[in-house]
């Protein structure tokens, strides 16, 4: 039985708050300290308790104080795990949208809230523009996609003025330097294909291709 029970019959044994902390954790897409910030100093009074609670759904914990933001990722283990937290598919567009911000993030100082642009974003993306090159209308329809996906998995987050977002710090750790290595090579291969292919078409590279998060 509980000590501090929240209802009749409540058998659980974290307090109001890390239970809350919990459960925005595994709702995700994560926790930090500028939005939820009663959560989050929840989770730094009781860290340990959290984290034996998601280890037990083979969840780890993942917890950045400088950047005062928390979330979770499926365990990896020697051992066969279920895969608690999904991924999500990422067209090409997607995957080169994130390597842009992620560099955005890198330049800025400790702390710094770092904002982009809806047109900054597409014309950084404007290199992509592969079998929608005759068509601006269409390629700026998958930029808002993108924009909408990444909004929804909180890697961006609408500012008070109109087309403009800021970037979660949460991508520098979920975006890491052998991600980086890896989705690079995977575009070196894409652009030789694209070469491969320069007898039959222009070589550009199309929105087709996907990764996984």
């Amino acid at each position: 039985m509980s000590e501090h029970p929240l209802w009749p019959g409540d058998s659980g044994t974290l307090l109001e708050g890390s239970r809350r902390a919990l459960v925005q954790l595994v709702r995700g897409p994560h926790l930090s300290s500028g939005r939820h910030g009663r959560l989050w100093a929840a989770l730094l009074n009781d860290e340990a308790a959290i984290r034996s609670r998601l280890a037990d759904l083979f969840l780890d914990l993942v917890v950045d104080r400088e950047s005062e933001i928390a979330f979770v990722r499926n365990v990896t283990a020697e051992i066969e795990t279920p895969q608690v937290v999904r991924t999500a598919p990422l067209t090409f567009l997607d995957t080169a949208a994130l390597l842009h911000l992620r560099q955005l993030l890198l330049r800025a100082a400790p702390g710094e809230r770092v904002i982009v642009g809806s047109d900054e974003l597409g014309d950084q993306l404007g290199v992509y523009h592969g079998k929608d090159r005759g068509d601006p209308a269409l390629f700026g329809k998958r930029v808002n996609a993108t924009i909408t996906k990444l909004e929804k998995y909180g890697i961006l987050a609408r500012t008070s003025t109109e087309g403009r977002f800021e970037i979660s710090p949460v991508l520098r750790l979920v975006l890491g330097a052998d991600e980086v290595a890896a989705i690079h090579a995977e575009f070196r291969r894409i652009a030789g294909d694209g070469a491969s292919r320069g007898a039959d078409g222009d070589g550009a590279m199309d929105d087709d291709d996907g990764e996984d998060e």
